[in-house]
């Protein structure tokens, strides 16, 4: 399933991601990100108050595909994550498992795609087909400014709770070589953005928001958002400030119709995490 990518405190990484727990952040960025949220959600409020949509709508139409499509999208991405876990030795290094976990996740949205497409679906039906560079970009931005302090002080407070563990940070403490710095980048910022944004937010919030047709979505994005979130469990509670993430992305393509917005800001989002992630984590000779 497409839960290989970054999300949340830290990077998503094949087989989920999302790494909650930060070590002191330089206040000067701390600040920066506040100030930037407080900011956004100060506009969204504005704009609520006026009678203006948050986002503004753009015209799409019910995706066509059903729930037994749903289903087989899922198990696609079973199927090809459990053919690649098969084909590793049970002593392969754990670069190599989560290379092979996140060309998992790629091929298994690739025949994703396929499957679709020859059940009839368009690009535009797969949120891909109205490509606006500059607005996308810009609501990309506008929802990491808004997200980004509140989320990751979220993953930061559980993380207190309940420690975070996952094979990306046991990776990165072993070795901090290009190898391995290109392996995480490109599963979190690149593949798992992709993956789960096509899966959670266009395949199966699509879906269900023809089942529970609510004039704002709410229910669609909400169910999809828990789906997104759940799908993370076993992380510590990494899947707790997933949820409000999920949301802000559910938002996005359910406004849109285009899972391109909502690409961008979760291959930024898990940028940022990233980039935490190895400030926190100590390197191989810090660590020995």
């Amino acid at each position: 399933m497409p839960t290989d990518g970054a999300d949340l405190t830290l990077p998503e990484v094949p087989d989920g991601l999302d790494v909650p727990g930060i070590l002191p952040v330089p206040a000067p960025l701390v600040a920066l990100a506040v100030a930037a949220s407080l900011l956004v959600a100060t506009r969204i409020v504005n704009r609520r108050r006026a009678g203006l949509p948050i986002v503004a709508a753009r015209p799409h139409e019910p995706v066509p595909w059903g729930g037994a499509d749903v289903l087989q999208v899922l198990l696609i991405h079973v199927a090809v994550a459990f053919a690649g876990v098969a084909g590793l030795a049970d002593d392969a290094p754990l670069a190599i498992r989560l290379a092979v976990s996140g060309l998992a996740t790629a091929v298994g949205t690739v025949f994703s795609l396929a499957y679709l497409i020859v059940r009839g679906a368009t690009l535009r039906d797969l949120g891909l087909g109205d490509v606006r560079p500059r607005e996308d970009l810009r609501l990309a931005i506008g929802g990491l400014a808004l997200v980004v302090a509140p989320v990751l002080a979220f993953a930061y407070a559980v993380n207190l709770w309940v420690p975070y563990e996952h094979p990306i940070v046991d990776l990165l403490r072993a070795q901090r070589n290009a190898a391995a710095l290109a392996i995480v980048a490109v599963s979190a910022v690149i593949v798992a953005p992709v993956a789960e944004e096509l899966f959670f937010r266009r395949v199966l919030q699509g879906w269900l928001e023809k089942r529970l047709p609510a004039a704002d979505g709410g229910q669609a994005v909400g169910l999809a958002a828990a789906a997104f979130a759940l799908a993370h469990a076993g992380q510590g509670l990494a899947f707790m400030p997933l949820f409000p993430l999920a949301l802000v992305l559910g938002h996005l393509v359910r406004r849109t119709g285009s899972i391109l917005p909502a690409v961008l800001l979760h291959g930024l989002f898990n940028a940022v995490s990233l980039a935490l992630l190895l400030l926190q984590t100590p390197t191989p000779a810090a660590a020995g």
